[in-house]
């Protein structure tokens, strides 16, 4: 995909007091977006100690100009970039705590639909404090052989998805819960969307995770 160096672009919101971050949320946007799609949730989730980054995917959608993609989908090329994305990911979130202080503990990573695909590949290899999937599904042939112990995970997704199939999350659901996963999952009756309960259901689970 795309070609030439690979960059991570940043959107970086801090806390609207003034002070030091005390915890940070990471959100990853879903397939054809950008960093500024889920940017307007950092008001919406009041919480106002916190400081919300949003990556914008490093590869170019092929069908939208603004559009990024965090690997290929939908042709003969599906899954090509997701080891490029995947390795670009890991090596941003392990440097957070020293370029904000703040330590992976009390950060919560999450993402939409193809980011939230790559929300669950790779934050159940990291020590984060929970994980929101909205929207998302589980890459396949994920290997976590030999750890046993992973982040709270909050899957929500619509019963009327069809972008991304309900019973895509019923699955990422039941095997993160047979690997031992603690999942806390959520339908609601709507489409491939972010709604009003999914806020108050993601401000909820943040502040059971990270207590003040």
């Amino acid at each position: 995909m795309g070609g030439g160096s690979l960059s991570l672009e940043v959107i970086s919101i801090p806390p609207n007091t003034g002070d030091a971050p005390k915890a940070l949320i990471v959100m990853l946007h879903g397939w054809g977006a950008n960093s500024q799609d889920l940017a307007p949730l950092s008001s919406l989730l009041n919480l106002p100690n916190y400081q919300f980054l949003f990556p914008n995917a490093p590869f170019p959608h092929s069908h939208s100009s603004t559009g990024r993609a965090w690997y290929e989908l939908m042709n003969e090329r599906s899954g090509e970039g997701l080891p490029e994305s995947r390795k670009m990911l890991l090596d941003w979130l392990q440097s957070l705590e020293k370029t904000t202080n703040v330590p992976l503990s009390r950060t919560i990573l999450s993402g939409f639909s193809q980011g939230g695909a790559m929300t669950l590949d790779i934050g159940l290899t990291l020590p984060f404090a929970g994980l929101v999937s909205m929207s998302g599904y589980l890459h396949p042939n994920l290997n976590f052989v030999g750890k046993n112990s992973f982040p709270p995970t909050l899957i929500i997704h619509g019963r009327n998805d069809e972008v991304v199939p309900l019973a895509a999350a019923i699955n990422a659901k039941e095997t993160l819960e047979s690997m031992g996963v603690a999942v806390q999952y959520h339908e609601f009756n709507m489409g491939h969307e972010i709604q009003p309960p999914t806020i108050e259901l993601f401000r909820n689970f943040v502040t059971q995770m990270i207590p003040d």
